[in-house]
């Protein structure tokens, strides 16, 4: 049976804390979102509780008449408790050691596991076509469960909001960027 599953980031927001809410810009693209996502057939709505994240995909919900579920499996990865002045040296090298831990944070493959857990309780249910919205480093760990080749550059050319399509039939996969910057 094909399932389809819309791995969503969030649109632009103020800030990286949980209730930092979408700019006005962001509002504008959730609505654009809302247009690219609405006639692709989407069943359920599924979105981190970080405030930018389920913002992100309420008019989708509204226009499709869906209830938002959250998920706190999906919140954002946290590289290292403390600020980094190398933090993208250290994100990089994360991609290519999954097993690299900084002091307070998750390594690449604890919060990729946490991301697939979600995507695999989803694919045993009915629903067939699934919009999952999340954070721009969980989504790539996510991406790079599905095709190895993607890593710490398609993080770098992640955009807000930014749409992959991943497709799963007969146990082949099949990840399609839908939105370019």
């Amino acid at each position: 049976m094909l399932k389809i599953l819309y791995i969503v980031r969030h649109c632009q927001a103020v800030g990286q804390e949980p209730n930092a809410p979408l700019t006005s810009q962001g509002n504008l693209q959730a609505i654009a979102l809302a247009d690219l996502l609405f006639d692709l057939g989407i069943e359920r709505v599924i979105s981190s509780p970080f405030m930018r994240a389920y913002q992100s995909i309420v008019p989708l919900a509204e226009r499709l008449s869906l209830s938002i579920e959250t998920d706190n499996r999906l919140i954002e990865r946290v590289l290292c408790a403390t600020p980094l002045n190398d933090w993208r040296e250290r994100l990089a090298e994360s991609f290519t050691n999954l097993d690299l831990y900084l002091d307070g944070g998750e390594s690449s493959r604890i919060a990729m596991a946490r991301g697939i857990a979600v995507i695999d309780q989803v694919l045993q249910q009915e629903a067939n076509t699934i919009a999952i919205v999340r954070h721009g480093n969980l989504m790539a760990l996510i991406l790079k469960h599905f095709d190895e080749r993607i890593g710490y550059a398609e993080w770098e050319k992640l955009s807000n909001p930014d749409v992959y399509r991943v497709q799963f039939l007969n146990g082949a996969k099949h990840v399609e960027r839908m939105i370019s910057r």
